[in-house]
């Protein structure tokens, strides 16, 4: 049943605000494009603030340039005045970082809509939650689905917000060959194909824009990779001077880890990146393997199969031994 509440939010305010997490990808930022486009569509001032910049190979959703980067100074007063917030594809305020104190301060109704584990419904107003849905794209397009219902069919979908779903969709379940892609999502991505989208321009922009530096930050990658507990654990570090060395950021590691997860023992594959706030800690899993719960260890967590954790300040060679170590149990 579509969410009358959060309808009803939308219907009777005026100043919006989107965020979410650090380090958007692609489910994030298409997420926030299709939300901001449905709002604009209403008349409604909409803003999209994200803690960090959107990564260059997702600009091509953001025809406006509407997404800013926060700014403290600029951006507060927006927040702590917006009638509602939306917090979409993380359900952790830590992990919007330096917007979380203004968020939560402000007097606007916050909205959650995420597909995570963790959820503490006592940190929002209204939500949507779904964590056997592989993308908060696609709870979104069953939310934008239910109002065209609501309305009598009238379109509320329009050829920029499939583009934005459709892409939220494809990169949130690996271009579809996560477990939980189901028929569901396939139905959903026939529909969105009806927008005029062209399936091979979308997967082309996201993934086919790599420089020279990416992949030779690529060929550190793989050249790092350590295996353990009978080829079970796949691991690799990279370095700040990686990222200097290949005139690259932490950025461009999206996808890296499909390379671990694609070895044939491998059941557990932790990307360790060096970052100059700390190292941020990647996990994917297959099939029993908890990743989730080890990157709890960590203060971090997400999906039972894909997950993960920031930790400020930390040694990177310290936490390769002490996460290895902690990796451990969850093989067995």
């Amino acid at each position: 049943m579509m969410n009358r509440d959060i309808v009803s939010l939308i219907n009777n305010n005026q100043e919006f605000i989107l965020t979410s997490h650090v380090n958007p990808d692609g489910d994030s930022i298409g997420s926030e494009i299709a939300l901001h486009l449905y709002l604009k569509s209403l008349g409604k001032n909409a803003g999209i603030l994200n803690y960090s910049p959107t990564p260059d190979n997702y600009t091509f959703l953001d025809k406006e340039r509407v997404i800013e980067q926060f700014d403290e100074a600029k951006h507060k007063d927006r927040i702590l005045n917006a009638d509602v917030i939306f917090i979409l594809d993380t359900n952790e305020f830590q992990r919007v970082r330096t917007l979380a104190p203004y968020i939560q301060a402000s007097k606007a109704k916050k909205i959650l809509i995420d597909h995570h584990l963790g959820f503490n419904p006592e940190l929002f107003d209204e939500y949507i939650v779904d964590t056997d849905s592989p993308a908060t794209g696609e709870m979104l397009y069953r939310f934008f689905k239910e109002i065209e219902a609501s309305e009598g069919g009238k379109k509320v979908i329009t050829r920029d917000m499939a583009l934005a779903l459709y892409t939220a969709i494809m990169t949130d379940t690996g271009s579809f060959k996560f477990n939980r892609t189901d028929e569901e999502t396939h139905t959903i991505i026939a529909d969105l194909l009806t927008y005029g989208l062209h399936p091979y321009d979308i997967y082309s922009e996201v993934y086919n824009n790599a420089t020279l530096g990416r992949l030779h930050l690529l060929g550190r990658f793989l050249n790092n990779i350590t295996l353990m507990y009978e080829g079970k654990l796949a691991y690799s570090v990279l370095l700040q001077k990686d990222f200097e060395e290949t005139s690259t950021d932490e950025y461009a590691i999206e996808g890296f880890s499909s390379h671990l997860m694609s070895l044939e023992t491998a059941e557990l594959g932790i990307v360790m990146t060096q970052t100059k706030r700390g190292v941020k800690l990647s996990f994917r899993s297959k099939d029993k393997v908890f990743s989730n719960e080890l990157a709890k260890e960590f203060e971090g967590g997400g999906h039972k199969n894909a997950s993960g954790a920031f930790v400020v300040g930390g040694d990177i060679l310290k936490l390769e031994k002490e996460v290895t170590e902690k990796a451990e149990k969850y093989l067995k």
